[in-house]
């Protein structure tokens, strides 16, 4: 085998994750929940203008726009994403925000260390890259779960680069 091809090898990662925020309710259901709040507020809203209170009609309404306004932000929020690969040579980061910026983060897998913040109750509340002076926070958007399996298969393959 040639100093190419070994160093081709090196560089081949062994460990990828892609990290995204979960949301537990889908387009279908944000287009039923939306549907009933809409018949809610009209059907709400019928019965007090007969009675004549108007007034309660239009804040209602606001209610309902407030509502899609919220979930709107929440579904833009999950675009986010974090991909972490770590190969022999090389551990990388790239953070993409929901606006679709991203930003990358390379380190020496080497010299890179993994710190996880514990809590009694909750599990891990924190995790992060620290090397070279940076400190790169990773998965915040994961639920407690996650973050325990997550840290599991990272803390694994760091180790694995180190030893091979």
């Amino acid at each position: 085998m040639s100093d190419t091809n070994a160093s081709f090898q090196a560089d081949e990662p062994f460990f990828h994750a892609l990290l995204t925020p979960h949301r537990s309710l889908g387009r279908t259901g944000f287009l039923i929940l939306m549907g009933a709040l809409l018949f809610g507020w009209v059907v709400t809203g019928a019965f007090f203008l007969s009675r004549g209170a108007w007034p309660v009609f239009g804040f209602f309404g606001f209610d309902v726009i407030a509502l899609y306004i919220a979930f709107r932000a929440n579904y833009r929020a999950a675009r986010a994403r974090e991909e972490v690969s770590v190969s022999r040579t090389s551990l990388d980061i790239r953070k993409t925000a929901p606006s679709g910026k991203s930003v990358a983060h390379r380190f020496n897998p080497f010299w890179a260390r993994f710190s996880v913040a514990r809590h009694a109750e909750i599990g891990i509340t924190r995790m992060a890259v620290e090397a070279q002076g940076q400190n790169v926070p990773i998965g915040l958007f994961l639920d407690p779960d996650s973050r325990e399996s997550f840290a599991t298969a990272f803390s694994r393959a760091l180790a694995t680069a180190k030893t091979r």
